[in-house]
């Protein structure tokens, strides 16, 4: 039987992003953070380089803000790109008082402090990158969780599968706020109702919609999804970044080559063994992700090959195995020993630079829902995410929704009447081979058509495609029982389909937006913002 829960905030996402916002917030308040596999299952723990931030004295916040327009390719906005940096010492500083261990380059000083290990990555003019080895994102994310452990007011809750926000819109009810969500219960099959003063779409982005990725599996848009369907305009959703350097390996899924290897001087080569870099830019291996990307598909379309390699073996053993230790084990698992031999990598999606229209302090354009991380677009990243600026958005926009919120709560009272989930009019499905085979089309078309290069005809047939596969999930999501696999395939379809909306839109190529048929740049930069139906009434 499905079951009721009363929060005064609900985040759903157990990332970077919402376990600082509910570490955050005070603890008299009632908080639940779900996750809808195992909590760790997020793109947080798998993060390797770092956090970019202003912590040398060497470096200046108007360095970091310039780099980071730099590589936005003219779409920042600067507001949000100066708002970010200029808090990134104070998110820093929070994240070593909850005990992050990040590296440091020498022993306590006299008067008991550190110095902390700044490395530098592709598109950063100073070393910035704070980072804890090569496995930031699980030092982070580790640290974080056990915090929240702690703390009684926290709820964390696993295989909770968020299914859709509950608005006063879609009950018939006068207004538009956010009341809390319909949630997937995976153990019990159960569609619970979580009411809620606030809710916090923490979901990570849509990198699943690509058939190559780094990203975990559950980085299904679900966030972006969700905000759509409520009234949410999302923004520069044709700006997919593609890491270039995933390790090539038929057992290697996903595992990526953090690209502080080449901040350290790792060099990509051709099969030959000859570098190309330098033919496609004066930073060479430096340059920002969305040339290099481009680069490496370049070459191997002209010479048919399935991979290009990334070589640090020019460094010393030790210094290779002192700086990224689960590079380096994770390479030998799969018998590539670093120190002696360049990696096979290919590009892979990564990072969603677009997403839900948010402001500083994490509104969404629904009252009471508020949005952080990869699920938002906040105008920091422009047209192409400079490395290691996401963790850096995390910690931040989640701190300054978190305050927000504390500043709303005397006014924002509980709905605790809200309708349970309504299950009377569907069956359990014996067709789940459908939604497998729709996951795998779905996936393919986008790498095949909406990819690191793209073309008026492939958009066309791939904006066809997604939306006969729509009317199928919408048709199945009718009739049937909802499950994880129908959620996530019902979202990425759906974000699938606002991402090649948004490509058609852009008549130009600029960061990681590239077709042949508008190769130059257009004079005036614009963002591409799309609006649900809903949200014009």
């Amino acid at each position: 039987m499905s079951q009721h829960f009363q929060h005064d905030v609900l985040v759903i996402g157990s990332g970077a992003a919402g376990l600082s916002l509910a570490l955050t917030l005070p603890a008299h308040l009632r908080i639940a953070v779900l996750s809808k596999g195992e909590l760790s299952q997020g793109s947080t723990f798998w993060a390797q380089g770092g956090v970019a931030a202003v912590l040398d004295d060497s470096d200046t916040v108007e360095s970091h803000v310039q780099d980071t327009l730099d590589a936005g390719g003219g779409l920042c906005r600067e507001d949000a790109v100066r708002f970010t940096v200029e808090h990134s010492r104070e998110a820093i500083e929070w994240l070593i008082e909850q005990g992050v261990p990040f590296t440091h380059d020498h022993e306590p000083s006299e008067d008991g402090g550190f110095e902390f290990h700044l490395t530098r990555e592709g598109g950063h003019s100073h070393r910035r990158i704070i980072h804890a080895a090569d496995a930031t994102g699980a030092a982070i994310f580790n640290t974080l969780l056990e915090k929240a452990r702690q703390c009684p007011n926290i709820e964390l809750l696993s295989q909770k599968v968020a299914v859709d926000l509950i608005t006063e819109r879609k009950l018939g009810i006068k207004g538009k706020r956010c009341l809390g969500a319909y949630v997937l219960d995976r153990d019990s099959g159960e569609v619970d109702t979580f009411s809620a003063r606030f809710t916090v779409l923490a979901c990570g982005g849509a990198s699943k919609v690509y058939l190559y990725t780094s990203n975990p599996d559950g980085n299904s848009g679900d966030g972006i999804a969700m905000a759509w369907r409520a009234g949410c305009r999302v923004g520069n959703l044709e700006f997919n970044q593609f890491h270039p350097t995933c390790l090539y390996h038929p057992q290697a899924k996903s595992f990526l080559m953090t690209e502080a290897l080449r901040g350290e001087g790792a060099l990509l080569r051709l099969p030959n063994g000859e570098r190309f870099m330098p033919r496609f830019d004066e930073r060479a291996e430096l340059a920002p992700r969305d040339i290099v990307a481009r680069a490496i598909d370049h070459e191997m379309k002209r010479l048919g090959i399935d991979c290009v390699y990334l070589d640090i073996s020019h460094k010393p053993a030790d210094f290779i195995k002192a700086h990224f230790p689960t590079v380096y084990e994770r390479c030998l698992d799969f018998g590539i020993d670093i120190t002696r031999e360049p990696i096979p990598v290919v590009p892979a999606a990564h990072y969603t630079c677009g997403g839900v229209v948010v402001d500083q302090h994490g509104h969404t354009d629904v009252p009471n829902l508020y949005a952080i991380g990869e699920t938002t677009f906040t105008g920091l990243h422009g047209a192409n995410r400079l490395a290691s600026n996401s963790l850096l958005e995390c910690f931040v926009y989640a701190r300054s929704a978190a305050a927000d919120i504390l500043e709303k709560l005397p006014n924002t009272p509980l709905s605790s009447s809200l309708p349970s989930w309504d299950a009377s009019q569907v069956t359990d499905s014996d067709e789940d081979v459908i939604i497998a085979h729709n996951w795998d089309e779905l996936r393919r078309f986008m790498w095949d058509y909406v990819g690191i290069v793209r073309t008026n005809k492939r958009l066309q047939r791939a904006l066809h495609r997604v939306r006969l596969l729509l009317s199928e999930i919408d048709e199945f999501y009718s009739n049937y029982k909802v499950s994880r696999d129908l959620i996530e395939l019902r979202n990425l379809a759906l974000v699938a389909e606002l991402i090649i909306r948004s490509a058609m839109q852009r008549h130009e190529s600029r960061g990681l937006h590239y077709t042949l048929d508008y190769p130059n740049q257009l004079p005036e930069a614009k963002d591409t913002i799309l609006a649900p139906p809903i949200y014009r009434d």
